[in-house]
């Protein structure tokens, strides 16, 4: 069965979907710790990207280096979810799911990290 929101179209609609995801931000910062804790380290280093003088490229860089990581934490907590919606019980696929997110957000931290250390040696 589709979604009863599916039918509303312009103004109404991104006003709903902007509110769905303010929700979806004020959950993951209340019930995900790795979320919280690397919304503060975007809030640390998103103003230190402003205060090295480098490019707007290099600046963009930085940026979405830290964005990205918040992206890919907010998906795998979604995965998380959804995993422990179905069930709580232990299961190799959902072990498999779980793991598959987490290391996604390891490459992406990995990613930040590199793109920081490659930008601010230049």
């Amino acid at each position: 069965m589709e979604s009863p929101h599916k039918g509303k179209t312009g103004l109404k609609r991104l006003l709903n979907a902007f509110g769905y995801s303010c929700a979806g931000i004020e959950e993951a910062y209340r019930n995900e710790d790795a979320f919280r804790q690397e919304l503060w380290l975007a809030a640390l280093l998103l103003p230190l990207a402003f205060w090295f003088d480098i490019s707007n490229l290099q600046r963009a860089l930085l940026i979405g280096s830290v964005l990205l990581l918040l992206i890919v934490e907010l998906l795998n907590s979604a995965i998380e979810a959804t995993v422990d919606r179905i069930s709580l019980d232990d299961h190799r696929l959902a072990k498999r799911a779980k793991d598959i997110g987490s290391a996604a957000v390891l490459i992406t931290l990995l990613n930040l990290a590199l793109v920081w250390l490659l930008v601010l040696l230049n």
